[in-house]
């Protein structure tokens, strides 16, 4: 079986763009002593909405492997994905981040869940998972709601994991089960027993992204205690620990963090837990460097800039179709938004400022950054225009991306 590295930085790069200024990020941590595989990740939704093709993640991630000489262990992700879309990103991928949030709350049939409370009712009355002062109580009733809630997601993953392991082989390609993009986060009972599940599944899972407690905008910092963040952060830690001796699964199983972007409040506990536990993470840090590019472009000036605001004016325009598919990872107040004949009269450092989340910022609006993420679909139907300008300002934008991805995410999370 491949087995991914202790410690894995997924990089979603919408337009195929930046391969190159992304792993020079981990090139440069490696020089610090870090080794980090590195993961280029894009969901079916993203290759609809740019209209591009799995085939092309897997040439931006060769290409920048060769042109950089990259010797690490690297990864095709074929992101968020289910039964009804994963054909195309077989033949292509190596890393699999099976979605079933989709699947939770759907009532199980009446046989599988027999089959679920026969295997696992030997596990009630009080769970004690060390770590873990509490012992969890686990009763049969509790076990069934829990079963009737997860069972079909668990069932689904199991479905998923075998249709690309009869083409690919078992041992070809790592698997990650995720099942953030809700709106209730899973307790660590919940995840002890979601794991057992996957086992009994046959998902030999290396990675599993749970919903935390607070919120994971995209491209914007934590919503939340940090503090409660690290307590449930650390109780994961523990329940994945557990899982692995009591249910078989890989001895690398670990946490992976999505919408890990721009979280800069949760890094320094998340560091700090890792080391305490010598622990592994893998983080997801999704459309950061499409930010990073219409930041820019922003930033250089002239038509760059008039070209970024077109694109927020547009937005504006567009607001409930854009926003609407990113319900869970987005939370903007449509009232706090500039307008945009404001935003035409911004200079470079207007734009970038409000753009770039630096904390603390006077010039820095959440509201803004998070729409002009789920802005780029309007960037995609630009086409040559907008990869001309990408192009002009080559130099400057992945100059800004290599720094974002090494020295405001991997130094913080991983190294600290």
């Amino acid at each position: 079986m491949i087995e991914i590295g202790k410690y894995s930085f997924g990089t979603g790069d919408r337009f195929a763009r930046q391969g190159t200024a992304q792993l020079k990020a981990t090139i440069q941590a490696e020089a610090t002593g870090l080794r980090l595989s590195h993961i280029w990740n894009k969901s079916y939704r993203e290759h609809k909405t740019v209209n591009s093709d799995p085939v092309s993640v897997r040439e931006e991630a060769d290409s920048a492997v060769a042109e950089l000489g990259w010797q690490g262990q690297y990864f095709v992700d074929a992101d968020h994905i289910n039964l009804n879309n994963v054909e195309a990103f077989i033949p292509h991928s190596d890393f699999f981040t099976i979605d079933v949030a989709e699947y939770i709350g759907q009532r199980p049939g009446d046989a599988d869940l027999r089959q679920f409370m026969s295997a696992f009712g030997n596990r009630t009355l009080a769970l004690t998972i060390d770590g873990i002062e509490q012992p969890m109580a686990i009763t049969q009733d509790w076990l069934g709601q829990f079963a009737s809630k997860f069972l079909s997601p668990i069932e689904a993953a199991g479905k998923v994991y075998h249709h690309i392991a009869a083409q690919k082989g078992h041992d070809n390609f790592v698997v990650e089960v995720s099942m953030d993009e809700v709106d209730e986060p899973q307790i660590p009972m919940e995840l002890y027993f979601i794991l057992g599940g996957l086992a009994r599944a046959g998902v030999p899972v290396q990675t599993i992204a749970p919903r935390f407690t607070g919120r994971f905008n995209k491209g914007v910092d934590y919503v939340g205690d940090p503090d409660k963040f690290a307590c449930e952060f650390e109780e994961n830690l523990y329940v994945i620990r557990a899982a692995i001796a009591d249910f078989g699964l890989p001895a690398n199983l670990k946490l992976s963090l999505h919408s890990g972007s721009d979280k800069f409040s949760i890094y320094k506990p998340i560091n700090r837990l890792l080391k305490k536990h010598g622990a592994g993470l893998h983080v997801k840090t999704a459309g950061t460097t499409w930010l990073e590019e219409i930041g820019g472009l922003a930033q250089a000036g002239g038509n760059g800039l008039e070209f970024a605001k077109s694109i927020y004016a547009k937005a504006l325009e567009r607001y409930d179709e854009l926003t609407a598919p990113y319900r869970t990872v987005i939370d903007i107040h449509p009232e706090k938004l500039p307008s945009a004949e404001m935003v035409k009269g911004w200079t470079p450092g207007q734009f970038s400022g409000a753009l770039r989340h630096e904390p603390g910022s006077p010039l820095f609006s959440s509201e803004f950054r998070q729409l002009m993420h789920v802005a780029y679909k309007i960037a995609a139907e630009a086409g040559r225009t907008f990869y001309q300008e990408l192009e002009i300002h080559r130099d400057l934008i992945a100059g800004n991306v290599t720094f974002n991805l090494l020295e405001r995410h991997i130094k913080p999370i991983f190294i600290g």
